[in-house]
């Protein structure tokens, strides 16, 4: 408005001046002022239209009422700019968002085509974000089920659904509504839910079954002496002794479950406790003596001065397990090597530290030796609960072994023998002298 005074002032003196003139050069000095006006209004229309045609130039400049215009012209477009810098600002904010979650996101249109999906997502799905955007999922997750769960319409609950890539997985599905005609369908790995899952109810029955057993034998013995009160005495002793092995069978058992529920709930071993190893496989050789009882050839050959990091009641359960293994699967009469040896290392390092128990026994087939150490899982059942076998004795080597970084490797052929050896990396060993191996032969 001011510059609109000013003109209009200007104006005013302009024409008192042409008017004092004459009419003939008022008249042409009005007609050449109003040219100039309108070739002004123009120019600037013009420039208006340049800038609506490409509004990220800069906004014209102008006089008068112009000026007016474009000024409300720069601050709407100012206001603009804020306002799409803020939604930019919130859509990058949410697809970080998405991002970062562990489930899969995928956000469809009302008719199931890709929009967008996140890295998650992109990986259990096998979807590819920049090509397949538009494209219908269910040309891309092929799966009856699947398909047959978007179509449905009740999505209340999740669809659990198993694909085939590198190796079988286990999703959970959930498709949800929102906004107008966009979906959300989100993807959640339970493939270790799953499996836990089914380890708990093996577990649960398997408990039941080892525990079913015994508990019937010693019902069956009890019942009958209770009958029978003028049993004779050496019956009654026979009945006896059947009860308390199975009393110190489930004894056993328990005992393991409470070892193993140990090992599964611990935290990582300390590295800081050095276990001497020389007097704990004297220990195990006395007591792999006692339970062979003179029937196999059990040799020792354990290198001296030998210290591991760790827990030495889980290193100690570990040898024991492997050696009671081998004693309980050899025949009379076959031949056991227990061998302690560190094996060089570069200079300035520490050496790794093998433990092996070799043995001449019946051998473990192929097919079986993968799931060895799952909790009773058994190569031959009849044969372990006739040798006292709880079927844990491996699933706890397992896991004091993983708490130690260790590795167990095991070598078998059905009829020629087992071979199981444990390695201990590195940063296990707190010492090793590399001395020539001592020999303790069976007497």
């Amino acid at each position: 408005m001011h510059s609109l005074f000013k003109f209009l002032l200007v104006g005013s003196f302009v024409a008192a001046l042409v008017a004092s003139a004459g009419p003939a050069i008022g008249f042409s000095f009005g007609f050449a002022l109003a040219l100039a006006a309108w070739m002004y209004g123009s120019l600037r229309l013009a420039r208006l239209q340049r800038w609506l045609n490409d509004p990220e130039q800069k906004v014209p400049r102008g006089i008068g009422m112009w000026d007016d215009v474009f000024a409300l012209l720069y601050r709407q477009r100012r206001a603009h700019q804020r306002q799409l810098h803020q939604v930019t600002n919130a859509l990058l904010s949410f697809r970080r968002a998405a991002q970062a979650l562990p489930e899969g996101v995928v956000t469809l249109t009302s008719d199931n085509h890709i929009v967008w999906c996140n890295a998650n997502a992109a990986s259990m799905l096998g979807l590819k974000l920049h090509s397949d955007a538009g494209s219908a999922i269910t040309n891309l997750v092929r799966s009856p089920e699947f398909a047959a769960y978007l179509d449905a319409g009740d999505w209340s609950r999740p669809l659990a659904m198993r694909l085939f890539r590198e190796s079988p997985r286990l999703y959970s599905i959930q498709l949800v509504e929102y906004g107008e005609g966009q979906r959300l369908l989100l993807a959640r790995d339970i493939t270790q839910v799953d499996r836990l899952e089914t380890m708990r109810r093996d577990f649960v029955a398997n408990v039941s079954h080892e525990l079913k057993t015994p508990l019937t034998v010693l019902a069956g013995f009890l019942e009958t002496m209770v009958e029978h009160e003028d049993m004779p005495q050496e019956q009654a002793r026979h009945f006896l002794q059947l009860m308390t092995d199975q009393a110190g069978r489930m004894r056993h058992l328990v005992e393991d479950l409470l070892t193993l529920s140990t090992l599964e709930a611990g935290a990582e071993a300390p590295r800081d406790t050095p276990v001497e190893l020389d007097p704990v496989l004297r220990r195990l050789e006395q007591a792999a003596r006692s339970l062979s009882g003179g029937r196999h050839d059990i040799v020792f050959a354990i290198e001296p001065g030998i210290a591991l990091l760790g827990v030495e009641g889980e290193i100690a359960s570990v040898f024991e397990n492997l050696i009671s293994n081998a004693i309980r699967y050899t025949p009379d009469g076959g031949r056991i090597v227990v061998r302690l040896a560190s094996r060089p290392a570069p200079e300035g390092q520490l050496p790794e530290v093998q433990f092996s128990v070799e043995d001449t026994g019946i051998g473990i087939a192929a097919q079986h030796i993968p799931r060895l150490t799952e909790r009773f899982y058994r190569v031959d059942r009849g044969r372990s609960r006739e040798t006292g076998g709880t079927g844990l004795g491996l699933a706890i080597v397992k896991h004091a072994l993983s708490r130690h970084a260790a590795q167990l490797r095991v070598a078998s052929e059905v009829g020629h023998g087992t071979v199981m050896t444990v390695v201990f990396p590195l940063e296990r060993v707190a010492r090793a002298c590399l001395a020539q191996p001592s020999s303790t032969n069976a007497t």
